[in-house]
């Protein structure tokens, strides 16, 4: 592969995330929305976010002549499964949904070290695109993260 074929590879993986993450944090604010209004918003907020993120890797990949991918990543596709198999079994819980979500956002945060520390040559803007939606999806795995721990810690 040239080295244009490399990074558009690397930045397509994280179109995909962020697809992940728009699917995922949709189908959560759903889940949410005769749970708990606090949620629903930091859903949708998280949703508008990667679609951003999304926007601004697609303007990097056609760059380089890249073509961007539309679909979701199989793991992504499993977390969204899962999402609908455990709320099966838990009823749309405040801690199901929390919980989940911190499994996508495990996800993503996999994704992008995988982005940053692949054999592609990434040029220095790209690489400081990349790491700057690594910090703020680091702030959303905190944030869900935080959530999650003071339901368990109220529900104890």
């Amino acid at each position: 592969m040239t080295t244009n074929e490399n990074l558009v590879e690397v930045l397509n993986d994280l179109v995909q995330i962020n697809n992940d993450r728009i699917e995922g944090y949709q189908k959560a604010a759903e889940e949410t929305k005769d749970i708990d209004i606090d949620l629903k918003t930091i859903f949708i907020k998280l949703a508008e976010d990667s679609i951003k993120y999304k926007t601004e890797l697609v303007n990097e990949l056609t760059k380089f002549g890249g073509k961007p991918i539309t679909g979701t990543t199989g793991l992504g596709k499993i977390y969204r499964v899962w999402m609908d198999v455990k709320a099966t079994f838990t009823g749309h819980d405040r801690l199901s949904v929390l919980e989940a979500c911190v499994f996508g956002e495990d996800a993503a945060q996999k994704a992008y070290r995988d982005a940053l520390s692949s054999d592609a040559e990434i040029n220095a803007d790209t690489r400081k695109l990349i790491t700057t939606q690594q910090a703020s999806l680091q702030i959303s795995l905190d944030l869900v993260s935080k959530y999650r721990d003071m339901h368990k810690a109220v529900n104890a």
